[in-house]
């Protein structure tokens, strides 16, 4: 980085991993500029503000993000509550979004476009390593403006970017133009979409967690709102996956929602149509159709997509990446995540080296970094940007000194909608309870923690 040393190093995101990003990069007397498309620091998270994690505060902190905070007289919330996602931002994200360190060099509603080298498409490879970067961002203002850097760390995260409700990674047929019946991935069933829902015929198709936690959230409303029914369909033979590892969970919140989910189906109070490959789906005056490959056909009033995340590609073009052909994660990660073959499985900590890119000074982190893969820790993202940050200061015995601490996950569905810190109901404990379904203490990562053969498993 020596030819462009005096140039600040872009973060894309402001969701936790990218202020942990900066503070590192802070730490390590380096300058970032961070870029976030929304109007706030975490504005990802604030779609499901509603909704609780199921790991406690503990694993949820980055610690050089909080060396900055405790030198303000920031007060950390207890270490073994399960924080909601407001939680998260309220208490951690915007106070930290705040400090001078990290706001003065935050800029909000600046959506990156594309980033590229300057005065080079990734065609061209004389002097690519040393040649500044520039990241196009289009402003809240509407004007599209390009900034220059010395290296760029994307944390932009896949949130915007769903997987469709078809098969084959195809959205169905007629799936667009039924985009008014189709709500955001995790809807604030109860709360602010209550409206949407209530007496309603809904739809949630999806074998993860955040399926699991809408069908549970439904399930609540339909006892305040009879005449709501709820629908589940699964493209596998069965839901045994989704229900999860019980009391075997390391993460207890987890487990309580897998059982208590499988007890809502026994009871018929949701309706669980298993091997439901969506074909197609036929908007009609008063309602959507949803068919099956098979020719089923399921009436809805409203569907909740719950099918996961894919890695917006499309603004890094012009870059020189290595990604697995299968999850769109770094090449050497791939195999490590792959959900056809783990679940929550044995996952080594990882940092620069292995998500470093042809591109040099660029990298993916973050739940991005793991393309396509649903099972991504925040303690993970954490780690990986502390070893980025460190590889970009120069200092490479510490970026290839990787240590991962997290609980124990269990047994985790290879179909989950998000992470594995994917969101849990908000009626599994209150949060004065939590502290009695703790994580038990950490270990290091690299060991078998659930189905570690993933999809292949159920064959």
């Amino acid at each position: 980085m020596d030819s462009v040393k005096n140039l600040p190093i872009a973060v894309i995101g402001a969701g936790p991993i990218g202020l942990a990003a900066a503070a590192h990069l802070l730490e390590r007397g380096l300058e970032p500029v961070i870029f976030e498309a929304g109007p706030t620091a975490g504005a990802a998270i604030e779609q499901w503000r509603h909704i609780r994690l199921f790991s406690p505060w503990r694993f949820n902190l980055d610690a050089a993000s909080l060396r900055l905070l405790d030198a303000s007289g920031w007060e950390a919330p207890r270490p073994t509550a399960l924080p909601y996602g407001g939680e998260l931002i309220d208490n951690y994200l915007a106070p930290l979004a705040a400090l001078p360190a990290i706001g003065s060099r935050l800029q909000t509603g600046a959506r990156v476009v594309a980033v590229t080298r300057a005065g080079l498409d990734k065609t061209h490879v004389r002097d690519r390593d040393t040649t500044p970067f520039v990241v196009r961002v289009e402003h809240a203002d509407g004007e599209i403006r390009d900034h220059t850097a010395a290296a760029v760390i994307d944390a932009s995260g896949t949130w915007s970017t769903r997987n469709p409700l078809g098969t084959s990674g195809l959205p169905a047929i007629g799936e667009n133009a039924a985009a008014e019946r189709i709500s955001s991935p995790l809807p604030d069933v109860v709360g602010r979409d209550r409206a949407a829902f209530a007496r309603r015929r809904v739809l949630v198709v999806g074998a993860g967690h955040s399926a699991a936690n809408t069908l549970i959230n439904l399930a609540d409303l339909a006892k305040e709102e009879p005449g709501t029914t709820i629908l589940w369909a699964v493209r596998g033979a069965s839901a045994e996956k989704v229900y999860g590892g019980g009391d075997a969970d390391g993460l207890p919140a987890r487990g309580q929602l897998g059982s208590r989910l499988r007890r809502l189906v026994e009871a018929g109070t949701i309706e669980l149509h298993t091997g439901f490959g969506i074909s197609t789906l036929k908007s009609l005056d008063t309602h959507v159709s949803v068919e099956a490959a098979d020719g089923r056909t399921l009436d809805a009033d409203v569907v909740v997509p719950c099918t996961g995340f894919r890695p917006d590609l499309d603004m890094l073009r012009e870059l020189r990446l290595n990604l697995d052909p299968a999850i769109e994660a770094p090449t050497r990660l791939g195999p490590l995540i792959d959900p056809e073959f783990h679940s929550c499985g044995t996952v080594p900590p990882h940092g620069a080296r292995l998500l470093a890119h042809p591109e040099k000074d660029f990298y993916i982190v973050g739940m991005k970094s793991y393309g396509r893969a649903p099972t991504f820790l925040l303690a993970t993202g954490y780690e990986q940007v502390r070893s980025v940050a460190a590889a970009l200061a120069g200092d490479q015995t510490a970026a290839d000194t990787v240590q991962l601490e997290l609980p124990e996950t269990g047994v985790c569905s290879t179909d989950a909608g998000a992470s594995c810190d994917v969101p849990v109901t908000n009626t599994t404990a209150s949060s004065e309870d939590a502290g009695c379904c703790a994580a038990p203490e950490p270990v290091l990562v690299g060991f078998p923690t659930g189905l570690t053969h993933g999809r292949s498993g159920a064959a």
